[in-house]
């Protein structure tokens, strides 16, 4: 499939003429959206990834070496960035599966959710538009618990992350299995909001947050990387912000 065959392909699931990038996984069914898809925003940050928008050119480094990643600029509020398509998914009717290369799948319920053990940490974002937010206080249950359950297979690499607003993005499984990344239900003490993700995100905070998929729904373990929505669009398939990957 070529990059303009991928690009249209999404095209039609945002616009719901088809149903998920990864069909052949049993998954839970997408909540109903509102709003119209932001197809100048989308030409907008194609254009980004063209140029090399942002990318100062600095040697990499790591979060130890510097908490302010190269090429970003802090801000006090969390910017609400989406794509135009805002789902509304009840708690009494939110449920979450995994499949694909692993030795237990799962579906959870909200009150299945909540069940499981919760974490609470504080993290600092980083947005690929360029805005970080430190000090973010999140609460769910951790990747690391997660993992723990549904036992990934050994050939078992990549995730993909599915979204209720037809959104994917694809991570390397080494990234997902960090003491700070989780499906959050709670920041900075309040249940999160809709414009931000909720009722759940995934946060992987060492990686660019457009890899912190919103209104997660799915997540399906992969041996061959697949790449999401941006990746497919100029966009980088791990996304470290030290590194500045903002690019592929």
């Amino acid at each position: 499939m070529t990059g303009n065959d991928k690009n249209d392909r999404f095209d039609r699931l945002f616009k719901g003429e088809e149903g998920s990038v990864l069909g052949a996984h049993k998954e839970t069914a997408p909540a109903p959206v509102e709003g119209k898809l932001k197809e100048k925003l989308i030409r907008t940050k194609q254009q980004w990834a063209k140029d090399g928008r942002l990318l100062t050119g600095e040697a990499p480094s790591a979060p130890q070496e510097r908490r302010l990643p190269p090429g970003q600029e802090i801000t006090r509020d969390w910017p609400v960035l989406d794509l135009g398509l805002k789902p509304n998914v009840p708690k009494e009717q939110w449920a979450f599966t995994v499949a694909g290369l692993v030795e237990n799948p799962v579906r959870w319920d909200w009150d299945a959710f909540m069940a499981q053990p919760q974490t609470e940490i504080t993290t600092d974002i980083h947005c690929v538009t360029q805005w970080s937010l430190y000090d973010s206080r999140w609460k769910g249950v951790s990747a690391k618990h997660v993992l723990s359950l549904v036992r990934p297979k050994a050939n078992a690499r990549f995730l993909v992350f599915h979204s209720h607003d037809a959104y994917t993005t694809n991570v390397p499984l080494a990234s997902f299995d960090a003491d700070d990344a989780l499906l959050a239900h709670t920041w900075n003490g309040a249940p999160l909001a809709r414009e931000h993700g909720g009722p759940v995100r995934v946060v992987i905070p060492k990686l660019y947050f457009w890899k912190s998929a919103k209104w997660v729904r799915h997540v399906v373990f992969l041996e061959k990387d697949a790449p999401g929505y941006w990746e497919v669009r100029g966009y980088h398939n791990t996304g470290d912000p030290w590194k500045e990957e903002r690019y592929g």
